[in-house]
């Protein structure tokens, strides 16, 4: 009997014991899993020209982090997403990337319509959120400081606007734009600054899906504009400017520079969009982070949005190094801590910005869209313009300011 009780103890002790083996591989795993980034970029739909590059900047950027050694000894996953520039796409590819993809952030909203759809997901699962947009109503929801954009508001874009149409010559500035979360913000302080040199304004709203505005424009006529300030995209302000070319009209035309883009250029009679201005938040051209981002992607001239997205990745990877955690409320917690550390080492790419947090250095980084600063409720504190006009098919700067 006695026998028995030993060989039995025995075997449960080597059961345990075998137990207790077969667990360490998992717990290993576990602390050794991948860190998951996600990015939601529009990959298609009005958006579609600038989702792929945007995804490659982060690509990029992984790739590099990961070759020198990953972050917190972790590999760094990508798993990208498209939003289809629509709120409903959007809001089924943020939950996969929640729900089944677990990852610690969400990088590159672009539509203001998507990011405002997306932005209760991320505050609710605890996902840090990163984004391009600029309607002033996104960083005015109730997001727990887990969210951040780098695109300029659009009240200080409307101002930029409004100025730029002033300043070339017009006084009765009209602003055309489909129903997006921005247009009556762009509208009131495109206002404010034409009223403010003796101007007036007018607007209207439109359907987006029309296959022709011939209405809407004889309507824009009747004011008598001397400026038109277009705020659609790509698909329906191609539409407008064809439109309001064979109504004969010669007064200033302006638009965001995500509309009129090479793709429209090349897409219309070169009549139809010449001599049409556009304007975008500006890249820190000439900064280190942008040299780097260009090298890294093989792209000459990144767009803003490109920029950005870099500048969402280095300062996402730095947050977790720092906070020495891979969760949603690390990054939020600890964004600021890199972004714009009082004294902090100048860091410009987030391989950089890893070794000086290693020897215990503050980080002050400082990227290829501009000084990444940001206010109390996410927004960033100043940004730069850059102003564009087609001219003879070709996109030819006017200037940076």
């Amino acid at each position: 009997m006695t026998e028995f009780l030993t060989d039995r103890r025995t075997l449960l002790g080597g059961a345990a014991a075998l137990a207790g083996l077969s667990a360490l591989p998992k717990l290993a795993l576990a602390q050794g899993a991948p860190i998951r980034i996600g990015t939601l970029t529009p990959l298609t739909g009005a958006g579609g020209p600038y989702g792929p590059v945007m995804v490659k900047a982060v690509k990029a950027v992984i790739d590099e982090v990961n070759a020198a050694g990953g972050v917190l000894g972790r590999k760094v996953e990508l798993v990208s997403e498209d939003d289809q520039t629509s709120p409903e796409a959007g809001v089924r590819a943020a939950r996969k990337l929640i729900d089944v993809d677990k990852v610690s952030a969400i990088l590159g909203t672009w539509a203001s319509s998507v990011t405002t759809a997306v932005a209760p997901l991320c505050w609710e699962s605890k996902t840090f959120l990163c984004t391009t947009s600029g309607a002033d109503s996104i960083t005015a929801l109730p997001h727990q400081g887990y969210l951040i954009r780098t695109q300029p508001t659009t009240t200080l874009q409307g101002r930029k606007f409004g100025e730029f149409a002033i300043a070339q010559g017009a006084k009765r500035v009209f602003f055309l734009s489909p129903q997006t979360p921005f247009a009556k913000s762009q509208f009131d302080n495109i206002t404010e600054a034409v009223k403010k040199a003796g101007g007036e304004t007018a607007s209207l709203i439109y359907d987006d899906k029309k296959p022709a505005y011939r209405t809407e424009i004889d309507e824009v006529l009747r004011f008598k504009p001397d400026a038109i300030v277009f705020g659609g995209y790509t698909p329906d302000t191609a539409v407008m400017l064809k439109d309001l070319y064979r109504a004969d009209f010669k007064g200033v035309k302006i638009a965001f520079g995500y509309s009129v883009n090479q793709k429209l250029i090349e897409s219309v009679p070169a009549e139809v969009v010449d001599k049409t201005f556009m304007i975008s938040p500006s890249p820190a051209e000439g900064s280190k982070a942008y040299e780097k981002l260009v090298k890294l992607i093989g792209v000459a001239s990144p767009d803003p949005y490109t920029t950005q997205i870099y500048d969402h990745i280095n300062l996402v990877l730095m947050a977790i190094a720092i906070a020495g955690d891979a969760t949603g409320t690390a990054i939020k917690d600890n964004i600021r801590k890199v972004s714009q550390a009082p004294g902090g080492a100048k860091i410009d790419s987030a391989v950089d910005g890893l070794k000086a947090i290693a020897a215990k250095q503050a980080v002050d980084y400082d990227g290829a869209s501009g000084p990444c600063d940001f206010t109390e409720i996410g927004d960033i504190s100043d940004s730069k313009f850059r102003y564009e006009q087609v001219q003879s098919g070709k996109i030819a700067l006017v200037k940076i300011a």
